[in-house]
């Protein structure tokens, strides 16, 4: 654990940018007594508005609670919700830079309303048009000025409209080129557009309908599974190598809930890491606090391996807590201690 310590304390000299769908996560706390006499559903008492960043806000956000330096890089839209991602972004010390405000867009908003500790329901806002070439280009070139400067880049994608064939193919050829790491956090539609990238972060779910929707093949035929309807543990491991193998990847990291992380490496070597999760309350977010923190450690000189065992005590740290939250060095180094 002391080498793994050690690279936690180093988190903080990272610069990762981030660039795809920045969403504002609202909360609407309260209690429930009685059920509506309008309609079977619960009449929620709320006593509290709160706000965090989401999507790829909140991967900056993660970034941000190591005290490493985190720049965001994406659109939101001219209104009062635009207002207080900014002012809640700019409070962390995320550069925001690089957000562009389009007048003809929403900001995108997850209100999600939370009586006690469980999830009533989750309404949202969100425009979902790709965005126009002039606009991909004012993007990429923003990422093109500050490249030099940052140790990682990330993409988020969430399918808003922001990340698309033409931004991805751009990126990861600059990446590529300047030699940062390039992470994605995906979204199954795009995984033929992530080929060349160091990793990319999915979970169970956007693994299995990816590998339906490829339909990869092996050298003789389709990639054999043994169920249509439900992946195995023996499918996961198929459908990550032929992932890996097929996006020609360095890693790929798989997040698989309650049954931890599996990261797939070239030349084959497949590790299962268990969760350590204490406790769960909410697992809304933890998927960016692993692509934050996968990201930071193989930046600072980790192994692909050291940087998932340290993704995965982040993880169980953030599941911890009610709300979209993150880990801190502090706590990172108490658990791993």
């Amino acid at each position: 654990m002391k080498r793994l310590i050690d690279i936690v304390k180093r988190l903080n000299k990272a610069r990762v940018l981030v660039i795809g769908d920045i969403i504002l996560d609202e909360y609407l706390w309260g209690g429930v007594e009685r059920i509506s006499p309008e309609a079977p559903v619960p009449v929620v008492w709320a006593n509290k508005l709160t706000h965090a960043p989401g999507g790829a806000s909140n991967v900056a956000y993660n970034i941000s609670s190591y005290g490493a330096c985190a720049s965001l890089c994406g659109v939101i839209g001219k209104d009062k919700n635009a207002s207080v991602l900014l002012k809640v972004l700019r409070k962390e010390g995320i550069d925001t830079k690089g957000v562009f405000v389009l007048p003809d867009r929403c900001t995108t908003v997850k209100t999600r309303v939370v009586a006690g500790n469980q999830q009533v329901v989750r309404v949202d806002w969100e425009h979902r048009e790709p965005l126009s070439k002039g606009l991909i280009l004012k993007l990429f070139n923003f990422v093109k000025k500050n490249i030099k400067g940052v140790d990682a880049i990330i993409i988020e994608d969430y399918g808003k409209g922001v990340v698309n064939a033409q931004l991805l193919k751009m990126l990861i050829r600059l990446a590529r080129q300047h030699k940062k790491i390039i992470l994605v956090d995906p979204k199954e539609d795009n995984f033929q557009y992530y080929q060349k990238v160091t990793s990319i972060t999915p979970n169970r779910k956007e693994l299995e309908n990816a590998v339906r929707s490829l339909k990869i093949k092996d050298a003789k035929n389709r990639l054999k599974l043994n169920s249509d309807k439900f992946f195995t543990d023996e499918d996961i491991d198929k459908a990550g190598r032929k992932i890996l193998e097929y996006l020609r990847l360095d890693s790929l990291l798989v997040t698989l809930g309650e049954n931890g992380i599996r990261l797939f490496e070239k030349r084959g070597k497949v590790t299962h890491i268990p969760t350590v999760a204490q406790q769960v309350f909410d697992v809304s977010g933890a998927g960016d606090t692993v692509i934050a923190t996968f990201a930071l450690s193989l930046a600072v000189g980790a192994s692909r391996e050291e940087a998932a065992r340290i993704a995965n005590y982040a993880a169980g740290i953030v599941v911890g807590k009610l709300g979209t939250a993150v880990a801190t060095k502090k706590e990172l180094i108490e658990r791993l201690s």
